[in-house]
């Protein structure tokens, strides 16, 4: 997994297709500083910090460019978003930075053509988000002792946001403890989040049919400007 770095500042804001852009200029991956190494990314870009709500756009690699493969309205956690190497754990913040995708899960089975790894939801199935847990932000099944019912995620209780997600690397590879658990970019519920990225189950099924891991697909989260701005990691 790559770390989540601060981001710089930004000339220009997402554009929808290569016509809004200005004669020239590059799609937003072609003028971030690392997209992860892989030939698909996905950002997902807020107007500014404290935004609850944006876009998700998917990108392929092709010939050294990087050509639009889709977008979707997207939704952040309900008190905008934090820069990831300093954000607190139950702020309701979505971490800004560049990370990778371990896996894909889902309380439904995997849409027809889906090639990354998926797993599915049981009755049994938790992600720990207990910071005094030995299996602090991971899945598990069944739920040990050392973590707690009320300090975790019962991921069958929530059919609507969590039908079809992908895992978003944040404080996985080596977990910092208070830091944050459970940031996934999955399916809208009723409003914001609390500190996920959300998109449409449309827009779901459709990454779930793009993303290839042979490809090593990456999520850039960030704002159009200022300090959390997504060109530079």
């Amino acid at each position: 997994m790559r770390r989540s770095l601060v981001i710089g500042s930004v000339l220009l804001a997402l554009a929808g297709s290569v016509a809004a852009r200005p004669a020239g200029a590059p799609a937003l991956p072609g003028r971030m500083a690392d997209t992860g190494g892989g030939t698909q990314l996905i950002t997902a870009e807020a107007p500014a910090t404290g935004s609850t709500t944006g876009t998700v756009t998917w990108w392929n690699l092709r010939r050294g460019i990087w050509v639009k493969g889709g977008s979707a309205p997207a939704r952040f956690g309900a008190k905008g978003l934090a820069e990831g190497t300093s954000r607190k754990q139950g702020t309701d913040t979505t971490p800004t930075g560049l990370y990778d995708l371990p896996y894909a899960f889902g309380i439904k089975a995997a849409p027809a053509g889906t090639v990354y790894p998926y797993r599915r939801v049981n009755s049994r199935s938790w992600w720990c988000e207990d910071t005094e847990a030995r299996a602090y932000n991971r899945w598990v099944e069944p739920r040990p002792a050392d973590c707690r019912a009320g300090q975790s995620e019962h991921l069958a209780a929530y059919p609507t946001q969590y039908a079809r997600a992908l895992v978003i690397g944040f404080n996985y590879e080596r977990p910092v403890r208070g830091r944050g658990a459970g940031i996934f970019l999955h399916v809208n519920g009723r409003g914001a989040t609390a500190g996920c990225v959300s998109v449409p189950a449309t827009a779901i099924d459709r990454l779930l049919d793009w993303v290839d891991p042979a490809r090593s697909p990456h999520i850039a989260i960030g704002t159009r400007s200022g300090p959390t701005a997504i060109t530079r990691y």
